[in-house]
């Protein structure tokens, strides 16, 4: 029966937007944890099949989806120009969202739903874990791409649709001001990671103030580089079309590099118990850096490069503080499955920052190595 209004919902908002056809059927799509997906099918006169993505975006996260939705329509306008310009397909590699109403691209239903299209993107798919070192790479590299193609974008057009998504300072203050009031009486038994916290409370200001002082530009980011969020080609294994653009904002090309890491360089999962499986394996972080790198190295300043190591640190523990933060506030954000679910996974961010200290200076080899296209030094490229 559930899924039955499901469909009947589904086919209800479809009528008010610009689908190709009629509408056949729709169904749950993905794997994403905040806005509702689904896959709807319609078909032509001519008997055609066609497919769109149809969202429900959830507003109590995103609490200004109109202000959101300019800044996709902004964003993707951008992104088709400059592939229409280099000869590529735009309806392949980027989102592109479908009229609504009177023109617009969001539909809002009587009961305040806020609603979504795309264009479905055949041909390709996601990937939830990493399967090879290429696919790492190819995600990589579009993500790297997606911010060369944004790199002339002014981000102070964009709204910030979570304000201080990656403010370090700001989150490690969350998790002090949790940790003094230890509303649920859980701090005695996370003293070993609050421990793990306050050491390293000299680091968490360390980008945000090169971003103040004019040291790091702000840059429009993508701000959610997991690897699922990439589309890679069926038959080619390329990563061809970045996706979910709702946390598309100002910020720091590190936040993304450093996220990807930390999201894709652990092949461990991310609430794994038993920490000796967790760690950075450097041959992930060697595919991530040359893909990166590679789309990225012509418009990236120096200093930008220099703390791509230093940013996977910072953003797996500004991670594992977020983890530990719900868990001492009574997992009131994130998702829990079992008791102690975000004490585990916040576990699991701090050994993979404890595996990455010890590696750092490997790391830095890394980055050196692809820096100059694979010469370790610029003259002997």
């Amino acid at each position: 029966m559930a899924h039955c209004a499901e469909v009947a919902r589904c086919a209800e908002v479809a009528r008010h937007f610009e689908f190709e056809g009629d509408f056949l059927i729709a169904r749950p799509y993905g794997c994403g944890h905040i806005n509702d997906t689904y896959v709807v099918r319609c078909r032509t006169a001519g008997g055609v099949t066609r497919r769109y993505t149809l969202q429900r975006i959830n507003h109590h996260v995103f609490q200004d989806p109109e202000a959101l939705t300019r800044n996709i329509e902004a964003v993707t306008a951008h992104l088709r120009r400059k592939v229409l310009a280099a000869g590529g397909d735009p309806e392949r590699e980027t989102l592109t969202l479908v009229p609504a109403e009177n023109g617009r691209t969001l539909h809002r239903t009587d009961d305040g739903d806020y609603w979504r299209a795309y264009l479905f993107i055949e041909g390709a798919r996601t990937y939830e874990s990493v399967a090879s070192l290429e696919q790492v790479y190819s995600a990589a590299q579009a993500f790297g791409r997606f911010q060369e193609l944004l790199s002339d974008f002014p981000s102070d057009r964009l709204h910030e649709t979570i304000p201080d998504f990656h403010n370090t300072p700001k989150r490690f203050a969350a998790c002090v001001e949790a940790v003094e009031r230890d509303a649920h009486n859980r701090a005695r038994a996370a003293a070993a990671e609050i421990a793990f916290v306050t050491q390293r409370a000299g680091e968490v200001s360390i980008l945000v103030d090169l971003l103040n002082q004019g040291a790091l530009p702000e840059r429009v980011t993508h701000n959610d580089t997991k690897l699922n969020n990439v589309m890679i080609d069926d038959e080619t294994g390329i990563g061809i079309c970045v996706i979910d653009l709702d946390t598309v904002m100002p910020g720091l090309s590190l936040y993304d590099f450093g996220d990807s890491v930390r999201s894709s360089g652990n092949p461990a999962a991310e609430d794994e118990r038993d920490l000796a499986k967790v760690g950075i394996d450097l041959a992930i972080f060697d595919a991530l850096t040359r893909g990166y790198l590679e789309a990225t190295r012509d418009f990236l300043t120096p200093a930008e490069v220099d703390l791509l190591p230093f940013s996977a640190r910072l953003m797996t523990l500004e991670c594992g503080m977020r983890f530990l933060t719900d868990h001492l506030n009574g997992d009131v954000y994130f998702k829990t499955h079992r008791e102690n679910h975000n004490l585990d996974r916040c576990r699991t961010q701090f050994k993979m920052v404890a595996d990455m200290e010890e590696k750092f200076g490997e790391m830095v080899g890394v980055v050196e190595r692809y820096r100059w296209g694979g010469c370790e030094r610029q003259a002997e490229c």
